[in-house]
C-alpha cells in the first residue's frame, strides 16, 4: 500500500486545505486499513497552515499532491487524474473510515460485478457528540435519483467507483464552490444505480468552522446541479417531472431568503423561474399576477 505501488487495486483520494488540525487522523484510518493493495494520494488545495509539515511526516507512505487553491472540486479531480487504481475511494479531510471500510466495498465488487458504484452507511458526530440522522436522510440503494433530488443521499468520504463510470459522466464540477457531491451523484443516480452497504463504515464529523455545507446560500448551487441535469436530456419522464418539481419547490425557498435579506432582484429572479416549473408540470397554472 501507500506510495508508488504498481497498479494498485484502490486510489484513494484525499483533498485538503487549511486542514492541518485534523487530516493526520484521516490519513492514519487510511493507512490502518484491512485491506491493504492500495495508494493514497493527497491533494493540497493551497493550504497555508502547517499542512505541509503533517504530509511531511508520511510522504514515504502517500502520494503528495500540492496545487494552488482552486476549490475542492478541482482538487479532486487532480486525483482522479492521477489515480491508477482499478477503483476510487474518496475521503474528505474531515473524515474518518473505519477499519473494514475497504475490505468491504472491494467484497461488494467482487459479488457485484455489474455494479458502477457503491456507499457505506455512517455514523454522524456533530461537535463531538454522535447524533442520529433524520429519517429524510436515511440512505436508499439502487435507483435513488428521485428522493436525491430533495437532499443530498450519498457522502463522498462512503464511496467507492469504477473510473469508466467518470469517464461516462464527467468528474466534479469545478464550477461549483459548494454541492459539487450533490451534482455528481444526480448526474450518476439518473442514469445507473448507487448501492449500499447497510453498515457503518465512515465516521462523518461536523459543526466545525470551515466546514463547506455551513455556508450560507448553498441552495443556489443545488438549484445550478438541478437546472443543469434537466437541461442535460438524459433524464426519463418521471426524472424529468420530479426534477422540474424540486427546481421550483428550492429557488420559491431560495427567493423568500434572498426577501428576508432585501434582495429583491433576485428573489424575483428565482420566484421567475418557479413559475416556469409551475407552468412545465401544469400548463394551465397561472402566475398570481398573471391576466
Amino acid at each position: 500500500m501507500g506510495k508508488n505501488k504498481e497498479n494498485p487495486m484502490i486510489s484513494v483520494i484525499i483533498p485538503t486545505f487549511n486542514r492541518g488540525w485534523i487530516i493526520q487522523e484521516a490519513i492514519d484510518s487510511v493507512l490502518s486499513q484491512t485491506f491493504r493493495d492500495f495508494e493514497l494520494i493527497v491533494v493540497d488545495d493551497g493550504s497555508t497552515d502547517h499542512t505541509q509539515d503533517i504530509l511531511g511526516v508520511y510522504q514515504e507512505d502517500i502520494i503528495i499532491i500540492r496545487q494552488d487553491n482552486r476549490g475542492v472540486s478541482a482538487a479532486r479531480n487532480r486525483g482522479i487524474a492521477s489515480a491508477s487504481g482499478r477503483l476510487i475511494a474518496f475521503l474528505d479531510s474531515d473524515d474518518l473510515w473505519l477499519p473494514n471500510k475497504l475490505s468491504a466495498q472491494v467484497e461488494f465488487f467482487n459479488s457485484n460485478p455489474d455494479a458502477l458504484i457503491c456507499q457505506t452507511e455512517e455514523i454522524w458526530i456533530r461537535n463531538g457528540l454522535r447524533v442520529n440522522p433524520r429519517k429524510k436522510h436515511k440512505k436508499r440503494s439502487g435507483m435513488i435519483f428521485e428522493p436525491s433530488l430533495s437532499l443530498c443521499l450519498v457522502s463522498p468520504s462512503a464511496v467507492m467507483i469504477k473510473p469508466g463510470l467518470l469517464d461516462e459522466i464527467g468528474d466534479f464540477d469545478e464550477n461549483l464552490p459548494a454541492c459539487e457531491d450533490y451534482d455528481l451523484w444526480l448526474r450518476v443516480s439518473c442514469r445507473y444505480p448507487i448501492f449500499l452497504i447497510d453498515t457503518p463504515l465512515i465516521i462523518k464529523r461536523g459543526g466545525h468552522e470551515d466546514q463547506l455545507s455551513r455556508a450560507a446560500g448553498l441552495d443556489r448551487f443545488r438549484i445550478q446541479s438541478v437546472r443543469k441535469v434537466i437541461e442535460s436530456g438524459v433524464l426519463s419522464e418521471d426524472q424529468h417531472e420530479a426534477a422540474v418539481k424540486i427546481l421550483g419547490e428550492k429557488c420559491r425557498i431560495y427567493a423568500g431568503g434572498c426577501l428576508k435579506r432585501g434582495r429583491e432582484e433576485e428573489a424575483m429572479y428565482y420566484i421567475g423561474i418557479a413559475e416556469e416549473c409551475d407552468r412545465s408540470v401544469n400548463p394551465k397554472f397561472q402566475a398570481p399576477n398573471s391576466k
